[in-house]
């Protein structure tokens, strides 16, 4: 080959080179979500929106590609001082969006390092003027006085600040450790106090039940006091009115006396018993009617009146507590706690009503004497 051709094959090279490289320096396919800054002969130009376009060759030369996304920046812990005088550090995240390309590149050399000095000098104002307390319980003050001093600082920028996070907030040592014993002493105390709160309301609900079994069990006490006094009352009455109709003379009152005698000495504590004068006499009846003497008594006698006292045969007493019938136990309590001083007296009314029921007149209560006293004759 010619020294010629070898030097046109190279100038051909050369080019095919030339163009190649124009038409990529002239074509450029921007991204989406992307901006372009292109400055002709070195000032701003245009900013190239997302798509395909054409500059002419080393005339146009794109400055910067600035991503219009939001972006999440966080940022070292940094020492802030509290109005207590207390170190604390704090650590940031910013969420911000670049709104203006143009701006974003020309009115501040490194955005990101502005907004983060920005941050810190304004963390330190707002942090200088609260106690530890504030700033551990106020972190939502905090970060709306940090999104309006950034927003507004970073708006000349083409920044908008969207959110600002206190994402850890750390006190010294010492002050955690005085912290976690404030803490837990304070849990001590109201679980303290929960359980002392426990403790007083089973003593209340123990003293209430213990009160209203004692209440109940008087209650039961007393209607069944007031009952078996009703009932011993009114056999009493119904034996009285028996002895009273059969008329019981010495014989059988000397006989039950000699029933009696020995429950009276068989109780363990009884070292004597004493004997009545009038036994012999008692001795002497029931004697006499075992023997079969029997005397008659005079018609003026009180056996005789007895007798007429009794029914004859073939009739049928009358009973005067056929219609008797307990009270119900609440009415008879109830009565029972209004008219106890009267219960004497109402006894004695109820004897005088059976006794005048029943016909029959009930003699005044004698004299205290021994059984087997015989009536004197008239």
């Amino acid at each position: 080959m010619e020294p010629g051709e070898v030097i046109l094959l190279v100038v051909l090279a050369l080019v095919v080179i030339m163009v190649i490289t124009t038409v990529a320096k002239a074509v450029r396919i921007v991204p989406q979500a992307t901006s372009v800054i292109v400055e002709r002969l070195g000032r701003y130009s245009r900013t190239l929106e997302p798509g395909l376009h054409f500059l002419v060759p080393f005339v146009d030369r794109p400055r910067a590609v600035v991503d219009l996304r939001e972006q999440v920046v966080s940022f070292p812990p940094q020492p802030v001082i509290t109005s207590d005088n207390l170190v604390v550090n704090i650590d940031t995240v910013i969420y911000f969006q670049p709104t203006d390309p143009k701006a974003a590149v020309y009115e501040i050399y490194n955005y990101i390092q502005g907004i983060e000095q920005l941050t810190v000098t304004t963390l330190r104002n707002v942090i200088g003027s609260l106690d530890l307390e504030q700033t551990l319980t106020s972190r939502d003050q905090i970060n709306g006085q940090l999104r309006g001093v950034l927003d507004e600082a970073t708006g000349r920028w083409g920044i908008r600040v969207n959110r600002v996070e206190l994402k850890a907030i750390d006190p010294p040592a010492s002050v955690q450790d005085s912290m976690e014993k404030q803490m837990r002493a304070e849990r001590d105390r109201r679980a303290a106090i929960l359980n002392a709160e426990g403790v007083k309301q089973s003593q209340i609900l123990t003293a209430e039940g213990d009160k209203q079994a004692a209440i109940l069990r008087a209650e039961g006490q007393a209607q069944s006091a007031v009952l078996k006094a009703q009932g011993e009352s009114k056999a009493i009455l119904q034996v009285f009115d028996a002895i009273h109709r059969g008329d019981a003379d010495p014989k059988l009152l000397a006989y039950q006396y000699l029933q009696m005698l020995p429950q009276i000495a068989n109780g363990t504590s009884s070292k004597m018993w004493i004997v009545p004068t009038e036994l012999t006499a008692a001795l002497g009846s029931i004697s006499g009617a075992l023997g079969g003497d029997v005397q008659q008594a005079p018609s003026g006698s009180s056996a005789s009146s007895g007798a007429a006292a009794r029914p004859r045969e073939g009739e049928i007493a009358e009973n005067p507590f056929e219609n008797t019938q307990l009270e119900d136990p609440n009415e008879a309590l109830e009565r029972a706690r209004q008219e106890a001083a009267g219960a004497s007296a109402e006894a004695d009314a109820d004897a005088r009503r059976v006794s005048g029921a029943s016909g029959s007149t009930l003699p005044p209560a004698p004299p205290t004497q021994p059984l087997g006293y015989d009536k004197p004759q008239q």
